[in-house]
């Protein structure tokens, strides 16, 4: 006598392996995404290297104009860079909160990474704007064209950043700390902390070493 097996017993019985198999792929998926955006930055340090390098030799070309050393406020300066640092620490909290699924939490922690970026932005914009409004624009000298070059690149990522930051805390609010939610917020953690590195070697070779 034979014994029949019921259909729903083999799909029954198949779904921890499916699932298994689910979410090795959005694993696997998730890690080449990341592999994906390593490389992206490798490309955006040439960038940045290239904007610096044109600022070490166009640096001491002020046109007979004010030179670094008169224009900048290395006090407002560094409070601009502690606002993009400890948006840095804030993102890592944001992140902490992603390992324990706590929507709740990231979108905390998100939030306050954006108001220190936009800070940091509005800063920025000042400064700008003090400097074209004295007459002293990228078009002043070769110095100030490429001061405005790299600083000003470096605050287009960031506001890229911003954006992108308000994306996911939309995405989180919507569908909580899903796997491609991580993933994404990963890769927006490794771009965010990499300009904060492009930034701490502006601050250094553009403010500080004006002063020297």
């Amino acid at each position: 006598m034979s014994t029949a097996i019921h259909p729903q017993s083999q799909t029954f019985g198949a779904h921890p392996h499916v699932d298994a198999l689910d979410h090795e792929h959005s694993h696997d998926a998730g890690a080449t995404t990341v592999f994906g955006f390593w490389i992206y930055l490798m490309s955006d340090c040439l960038l940045f290297a290239s904007l610096f390098a044109a600022f070490a030799v166009l640096s001491r070309n002020t046109a007979g104009g004010p030179s670094g050393k008169e224009l900048f406020d290395l006090k407002y300066v560094f409070v601009e860079t502690m606002a993009l640092l400890i948006s840095s620490i804030t993102y890592g909290m944001a992140m902490v909160g992603t390992l324990k699924r706590n929507a709740g939490k990231v979108l905390l922690w998100l939030g306050i990474t954006a108001l220190f970026g936009l800070t940091f932005i509005g800063m920025e914009v000042s400064e700008f704007s003090h400097l074209i409004a004295e007459g002293n624009g990228p078009q002043r000298s070769a110095f100030l064209s490429s001061f405005f070059s790299l600083v000003g690149t470096h605050g287009i990522h960031v506001s890229s950043g911003l954006l992108w930051l308000f994306v996911m805390m939309w995405q989180v609010a919507k569908n909580g700390v899903t796997d491609k939610n991580r993933t994404r917020l990963m890769c927006l953690s490794l771009f965010w902390h990499f300009l904060d590195i492009v930034w701490i070697c502006v601050f250094t070779v553009v403010y500080l070493m004006s002063f020297l």
